[in-house]
């Protein structure tokens, strides 16, 4: 572990912040590995904003209304560290005290621990909580994810979010070509979603992504888990960065009209209307 003063917290129009930098869950896949994100190696040697709960509340409180802010897009805020720092759990409290929203993307079940704070954030603002699942084989997920949650574990921990009354997504991405990108393994994944009551999935494409960086580890992995893997993408891909499965516009075809029969939103303008504060929550801050 390493730790740092960052100057800022929160980044773009999106409010997103991560107070971790490099993951430990080991997916090999990981786009967060690329050269362009400038994360000093090792990636598994994590990179801790110690002071992230500061930040929160001086930025927050300079907030003219409330707005949503996002953990997860860049680094797992839910990582086995957090268990132990609870530096998450510390900005989730900054939130809930100044008023705002709150939504994050993890592949550990750790995030019910903060369930509680959720559930409050939910009543004066908006929370959502969502999880990444590429494959619905745990034995698969063990091999490409092998330190997240399992998961059959996601599924579960989506189930109990929802039971409590707040909004669930999916990001189902990315879908790796000649493993997870099939027809088979997206229609698991949608069907799962709606049995435990998931309100939208993430899908930019069917595919997955490599730069330099990620690229080098993937292949890495391709080579000591699945023989024969890598020299089939480079045939496919060479040094593209948007690596589309064959088929992907069957596949992806698949996803929506799975979607449509259970209900579950995938349109960008869709998903932003349930993960954005409610107007009559807005509006009575005005008040």
């Amino acid at each position: 572990m390493r730790t740092m003063i960052a100057k800022t917290l929160f980044q773009g129009p999106g409010n997103n912040y991560n107070v971790y930098r490099g993951c430990t869950h080991g997916c090999i896949y990981c786009d967060s590995r690329s050269s362009c994100y400038e994360i000093p190696p090792p990636f598994e040697d994590i990179i801790v904003k110690v002071n992230a709960p500061e930040l929160a509340l001086r930025e927050l409180s300079r907030k003219r209304k409330k707005v949503m802010v996002h953990s997860g897009s860049m680094c797992d805020p839910y990582m086995p560290i957090e268990a132990e720092l609870g530096l998450s759990r510390k900005v989730l409290e900054v939130i809930l005290k100044t008023g705002n929203g709150a939504g994050f993307l993890t592949k550990n079940v750790l995030a019910l621990r903060d369930l509680d704070l959720m559930e409050a954030i939910d009543r004066q603002a908006k929370a959502v909580a969502c999880f990444t699942l590429t494959t619905m084989d745990d034995a698969l997920a063990k091999r490409i994810e092998p330190r997240a949650s399992l998961p059959s574990e996601r599924l579960k921990a989506l189930w109990t979010f929802a039971q409590h009354g707040i909004t669930t997504g999916v990001w189902m991405t990315p879908l790796l070509p000649f493993l997870t990108a099939n027809e088979e393994n997206i229609v698991s994944i949608v069907r799962s979603c709606a049995a435990v009551q998931v309100k939208y999935i993430v899908c930019f494409d069917v595919g997955t992504t490599m730069r330099e960086g990620s690229r080098d580890y993937f292949y890495q992995k391709l080579d000591e888990l699945f023989p024969g893997m890598k020299r089939r993408y480079q045939a496919e891909y060479g040094l593209e960065y948007i690596c589309k499965a064959p088929d992907h516009e069957r596949l992806y075809s698949v996803f929506t009209e799975e979607c449509k029969k259970a209900g579950i939103a995938w349109l960008w303008p869709d998903i932003e209307e349930l993960t954005r504060i409610p107007d009559r929550i807005e509006q009575l801050t005005l008040f």
